[in-house]
């Protein structure tokens, strides 16, 4: 990416844009461009009460409605807690394989239904049945691996005019924010998802609010807008003079000695090619 003749790198957050500076590649050679959703999908709106009608719910029943793969990666046993706390709503899981860690451990708690994979038009009902959508509030991605990439379903939760539930992460909070556009609660912390939900529940207000704001605002965040943003990227970067070649101080060439390093071992002894982040109190590169 150093190289003047390399022309743009578009990255899906400005999380991991700053991960790219942080190993020196020049700022004019990296532009954060966040991904999208398809607003199709909900092209004919369902109001709540005829959505939870539609899947055999009373309209009368407080909703939460995850949707997307279920296993134990996604934080979910941390949702099935909540779900223990809150035994006067149901919460939907929508997106199953088969019988699965999350799977088994649903069956014991009554106000839990997991749902098979669904295709896309049956999901869109789901989710005009939420009275909260939840991304579940995990810190594991970023504590696992040191970057990540915003899911999908942030953006198309936006567009579906429901109230939205995460966790208060540095990558969510590019795009949410609390009590403007969502709902943000501490990660992996029970305690405040159980408040969270039952902050939106009992305050119809606060959840069409949020809901409201969420949906004016994703209409910057579908696919057709990204691909706009991103030609015209290119395009001004092709009418524009090359970025000179970038250069790599002796500390920085240090720190990628120092992450190869721990790259290799870590393949060698896990099996994994994938190097999670530096423990904090081992941050850092060697010193220069």
């Amino acid at each position: 990416m150093c190289n003047r003749r390399f022309l743009i790198n578009i990255c899906h957050s400005e999380y991991t844009r700053r991960k790219y500076l942080a190993l020196g590649i020049p700022p004019g050679k990296l532009v954060c461009v966040h991904n999208g959703f398809e607003p199709q999908r909900f092209k004919i709106p369902l109001s709540l009460e005829n959505a939870k009608q539609a899947i055999g719910i009373s309209s009368a029943t407080k909703t939460v409605v995850y949707t997307g793969r279920i296993n134990h990666k996604k934080g979910l046993n941390l949702v099935l807690e909540a779900a223990k706390g809150l035994p006067d709503i149901l919460f939907l899981l929508v997106g199953s394989y088969g019988d699965g860690p999350i799977e088994v451990m649903a069956k014991d708690i009554p106000n839990v239904r997991v749902i098979p994979w669904q295709p896309e038009d049956a999901v869109s009902r789901y989710v005009f049945a939420a009275d909260v959508l939840l991304i579940p509030p995990s810190s594991q991605p970023l504590a696992k691996f040191g970057s990540t990439v915003l899911p999908l379903k942030l953006f198309s939760y936006m567009g579906s005019g429901r109230a939205i539930l995460a966790g208060d992460t540095p990558d969510v909070r590019e795009i949410l924010k609390h009590e403007v556009n969502a709902f943000l609660c501490r990660p992996d912390s029970l305690e405040s998802l159980i408040t969270g939900i039952r902050a939106l529940t009992d305050d119809i207000d606060l959840a069409e609010r949020i809901a409201a704001q969420a949906l004016v605002q994703s209409r910057d965040f579908t696919w057709d807008a990204r691909a706009r943003t991103i030609a015209r990227i290119i395009e001004s970067r092709l009418r524009s003079a090359p970025e000179q070649d970038g250069t790599w101080s002796r500390a920085q060439f240090l720190n990628w000695l120092h992450q190869s390093r721990r790259w290799l071992m870590h393949l060698v002894r896990r099996r994994s090619w994938v190097l999670p982040p530096t423990p904090p109190s081992t941050a850092g590169a060697p010193r220069a």
